[in-house]
């Protein structure tokens, strides 16, 4: 995590394995900046996400301005909130995944935990090497269709 008077900003993979009881250690340079009590559920690309407190309640603002009548809104926001839970770190920075969390992640021994700005990634070691083996190729073009114009 870093600070430099702004934001705080994840950054950084690291490589751990989750324990038949489905605890994941939680990098050290992250655990400070996470808080007493932090967000995890459900991602896109079949990871899961990690909020500070600050951060979820961003993001839950933001899906409140969402209009329920529309379909696609009810649907994410239902996948988004059902998988989420409150957690907190053990003394050994620790942390318990659902069994639905790790269901939907595939986690089922090596992880890969990446920073990704204002939240943590949790991954599959599997499902982390075919993200990147899919879009190493594509990078350039993907920041070229995200920058064009500036």
């Amino acid at each position: 995590m870093v600070e430099s008077g702004g934001p705080k900003m994840f950054m950084g993979e690291y490589h751990h394995n989750i324990d038949d009881k489905n605890r994941l250690v939680i990098p050290s340079n992250y655990r400070s900046n996470l808080g007493e009590t932090f967000i995890v559920t459900r991602g896109l690309e079949k990871c899961l996400y990690i909020y500070t407190q600050t951060e979820w309640q961003n993001l839950v603002d933001k899906l409140a301005n969402l209009p329920f009548t529309k379909k696609d809104a009810r649907v994410f926001v239902r996948s988004f909130f059902s998988a989420a839970a409150s957690c907190n770190l053990d003394r050994q920075g620790r942390i318990n995944i659902t069994s639905q969390q790790a269901v939907y992640a595939g986690l089922e021994k090596e992880c890969v935990i990446i920073g990704a700005n204002d939240r943590i990634e949790i991954w599959s070691k599997d499902n982390w090497d075919k993200f990147n083996l899919e879009y190493s190729e594509t990078l350039e073009s993907v920041a070229e269709n995200l920058f064009n114009g500036e």
